[in-house]
C-alpha cells in the first residue's frame, strides 16, 4: 500500500502552523497545527470539540460558506483540518478566512453551538471558554501567514 500523504510530513520538526495538507479535484485541504506533533503536548478532547463547534459554526455562516465542504479534528489531536471548494475560494481568501473565523471565535459571547444532548453526542464536554481560549492562541499564531508559508 501506498502511504498517506500526511504520514509523510516529519512530524519531528512540524511547527503550529497554517499548512496545504493537499489537493483532491477542486478540494482543498488545510492542515490548522496548533501543536507541536510528537512532544506530548496535545488538545484535549474538550479543547477540541469545543473549538470544532465554534469555527464549524463560523464558517458556515461566513460570507463564504458555500465554499465550506468541511472543518474537523485530526485524530493526532494536533489540529484541525479544513476543506475548501478552490474553485471558490482561493488560497489567500482561504487563509484569510481562517485568520476571521480564529479571530472570531476568540471573542466568541454567544451560547455554546449545538449544546443538547437532542444536538451533540457528546454535548457535556463543551466549552466556550476553552474554545475562546484555543482560538485566541492560533488567531495570533497566524494573524500574520500569507499564502507563501502553507507550505510544510
Amino acid at each position: 500500500m501506498e502511504p498517506i500523504a500526511s504520514f509523510q510530513v516529519d512530524h519531528r520538526t512540524l511547527r503550529p502552523g497554517l499548512y496545504l495538507s493537499r489537493q483532491d479535484g477542486s478540494v482543498i485541504t488545510f492542515d490548522l497545527r496548533f501543536k507541536q506533533p510528537n512532544t506530548g503536548d496535545l488538545l484535549t478532547n474538550a479543547e477540541m470539540h469545543s473549538v470544532e463547534h465554534i469555527i464549524a459554526t463560523l464558517l458556515r455562516n461566513s460570507p463564504r460558506k458555500e465554499a465550506v465542504v468541511y472543518f474537523g479534528p485530526m485524530g493526532c489531536q494536533t489540529g484541525f483540518y479544513f476543506l475548501f471548494d478552490g474553485s471558490q475560494l482561493s488560497l489567500a481568501q482561504a487563509v484569510q478566512l481562517v485568520k476571521d473565523v480564529f479571530a472570531a471565535g476568540a471573542v466568541w459571547q454567544g451560547e455554546m453551538p449545538g449544546k443538547s444532548e437532542a444536538e451533540c453526542g457528546n454535548y457535556r464536554n463543551l466549552s466556550v471558554e476553552l474554545a475562546r481560549e484555543q482560538c485566541g492562541y492560533y488567531a495570533a499564531l497566524i494573524q500574520d501567514w500569507t499564502q507563501e508559508q502553507l507550505r510544510y
